[in-house]
């Protein structure tokens, strides 16, 4: 049976563009796969940001953490359980200031463990979250996905593939300032293209 998890990061509630995005690909995903499974996890109210606190948290060993250190971890390692449980990622991406939201890149922080999620061998790194598929849904007003300006799908594929997950695609509303309603059409009709 295919787990979908989908993250939403968008502040604009039910104007954002790449809530719409997200919506449409679920639905294909869950047509297309009888018995499908939905986990959503809205990164919109905010996500804290990783420190020391959390780092010290995270690497003590689960019996020995201190109260406030399992609170702290216990946030961290339900983002990493439900991003370890999903066989598909649906990702919002829209770009504030020609990068990530804050809260999507606190959300990967949050997922940048050694051990769970990646580790350092003679080679170079190895992702661990393997076997995953991931699919971007990108909008924005200005940027054009892939340009100079576009620093969030660069680092978001980057990282994702740093965990493993290397089947990512991107379907993209960019550049709706000039033309939404073409732009929204066209990103629509790549969603009904995807392979499910």
């Amino acid at each position: 049976m295919t787990h979908i998890l989908r993250i939403e990061t968008s502040i604009k509630g039910e104007a954002s563009v790449s809530r719409k995005l997200t919506d449409r690909v679920v639905s294909r995903l869950t047509a297309s796969h009888a018995g499908a499974t939905v986990t959503t996890r809205d990164l919109a109210p905010g996500v804290p940001q990783i420190d020391g606190s959390w780092m010290s948290a995270v690497y003590t060993p689960a019996g020995s953490r201190t109260p406030d250190q399992a609170k702290i971890a216990g946030y961290s390692d339900a983002l990493l359980d439900e991003v370890k449980a999903a066989d598909v990622l649906v990702i919002a991406l829209p770009v504030y200031n020609f990068g990530l939201p804050a809260q999507l890149k606190s959300w990967i922080d949050h997922l940048a463990r050694k051990g769970e999620t990646f580790n350092y061998t003679e080679t170079g790194p190895v992702g661990l979250l393997k076997n995953k598929r991931a699919i971007v849904a990108l909008s924005s007003d200005g940027t054009k996905m892939g340009s100079e300006i576009d620093f969030a799908s660069g680092y978001l594929r980057h990282m994702l593939g740093f965990f493993g997950i290397t089947d990512v695609e991107f379907v993209a509303a960019d550049q709706m300032v000039f033309d939404p309603e073409a732009t929204l059409t066209r990103a629509e009709a790549e969603i009904d293209r995807l392979a499910a």
